[in-house]
């Protein structure tokens, strides 16, 4: 089975939010990608709402469940209490945990686990109780894999930014695949499965894949809007669908 594609939307949330107007429509263009075949869609709610807002979250929650069913809905963010209220009223398909600080411009390093997993166990059963598949944010380090096993979690997500920061030194590329390579192997036989987020592009998308073949999901924003603007929205969906079965 191909790696699936979750389409993130919050380099659209945030182009919107520079105008207090309602276009680029986060649920507009969440409707392109799915009608293109895109298997799921992401949002990063953070608590300053400065790209998603709570309200987008409902508004895909609703766009799914009318005109995509056989979709997914994935929402991910630091476990604050408001955050996994917004969550259990919502219910994804997916929620995956990450370790950001409020302030933070993005996602840039996965969970210590061995420091956290008795902070992370109960509140990946909480959200397990309600339905939700829950999903850690991994940095590419074997040996923390069996830290997030015992939280019980169904995924981890490795964090593949400095994988996508190699795109000019081709000898660091083949390191930074390796240790994700190594990372998914050991979730792997631990009975975790894999996704997979942060700079992934069309062009970097094969080679991660063919080192992981069995990557259950990318989750993919900034690189993908940002071949939005270049293709449309429409085609760059089929550009990463290919990427993602080559």
């Amino acid at each position: 089975m191909a790696t699936q594609l979750s389409v993130n939307l919050n380099a659209v949330a945030q182009l919107r939010n520079r105008r207090d107007l309602p276009w680029p429509s986060v649920t507009g263009i969440g409707r392109i990608a799915l009608q293109q075949g895109a298997h799921g869609l992401t949002v990063h709610p953070r608590p300053d709402q400065r790209h998603t807002r709570f309200t987008d979250v409902a508004e895909l929650r609703a766009l799914i469940d009318d005109e995509f069913p056989n979709c997914e809905f994935n929402v991910e963010g630091y476990p604050t209490e408001d955050f996994l209220e917004l969550v259990e009223k919502n219910r994804p398909e997916q929620v995956t945990l990450v370790p950001d600080d409020p302030a933070q411009a993005t996602s840039d390093h996965g969970w210590d686990f061995k420091a956290h997993h008795n902070m992370l166990t109960p509140l990946v059963d909480r959200l397990q109780q309600g339905g939700m598949r829950v999903s850690l944010f991994a940095d590419a380090d074997p040996e923390q894999v069996q830290w997030a096993k015992e939280t019980g979690c169904d995924r981890i997500e490795l964090y593949t930014g400095p994988y996508g920061g190699t795109y000019a030194d081709e000898t660091a590329m083949r390191a930074e695949i390796e240790r994700l390579g190594a990372t998914a192997d050991a979730a792997r036989e631990l009975g975790m499965d894999v996704n997979a987020g942060h700079d992934l592009t069309v062009a970097n998308l094969p080679a991660l894949i063919a080192r992981i073949p069995y990557i259950a999901e990318v989750s993919i924003g900034h690189g993908l809007t940002a071949d939005a603007i270049e293709f449309g929205m429409a085609t760059t969906i089929k550009r990463f669908l290919a990427a993602c079965a080559s």
